[in-house]
């Protein structure tokens, strides 16, 4: 395998909550109960749109707003794994699967631990290899830290498919003259 068998990508989504009372809050695909949601034309599952990126980035396919508008009102209210899902078919389009990715979620609220194993679940299940989630507050700082909203870092590994694979002249053994 070659340094060109790999490819990492960095994905990055923020919201707000919304003072919308029916609006539901919806992480990785969970949905908190009792807990304000978040704007945002889908929705807005700050989470899934962080791998997505992460996994748009990584493939060179550019990122979620090129591939799901939020100008086109196809997406609205649209369910963020549905869109992940696709995003792991475009990756796995062309040639590339995904080897993990990893979550810096960052919110005063709500509590991700008790529904940890559940969201790693589900995004593990979608994507077809290991999602792990860690929370983090941000100690009241700033406009997270003042429970305004949540935040969410993601990081991708892609692997080239081995039958996808582009030959590289130093994969081939050169015969000595």
């Amino acid at each position: 395998m070659n340094a060109s068998d790999l490819r990492v990508g960095q994905g990055f989504d923020i919201h707000r909550f919304s003072d919308d009372p029916d609006r539901v809050l919806v992480l990785a695909g969970s949905v908190f109960d009792g807990e304000r949601g978040l704007e945002g034309h889908s929705d807005a599952d700050a989470i899934s749109h962080a791998c997505s990126d992460a996994l748009l980035g990584a493939a060179g396919l550019g990122d979620i707003g090129m591939h799901f508008p939020d100008t086109d009102p196809a997406w609205k209210g649209a369910d963020s794994l549905t869109l992940l899902r696709h995003v792991v078919g475009l990756v796995r389009s062309e040639g590339w699967e995904v080897a993990n990715i990893d979550c810096a979620v960052v919110c005063e609220r709500p509590k991700l631990a008790p529904r940890r194993d559940e969201m790693q679940s589900t995004l593990s299940e979608i994507v077809g290899a290991p999602v792990s989630i860690k929370g983090n507050r941000a100690e009241r700082l700033g406009a997270i830290g003042r429970a305004e909203g949540v935040a969410c870092f993601a990081t991708s590994l892609l692997v080239r498919r081995p039958d996808s694979r582009v030959s590289h002249p130093e994969d081939t053994e050169q015969d000595a003259p």
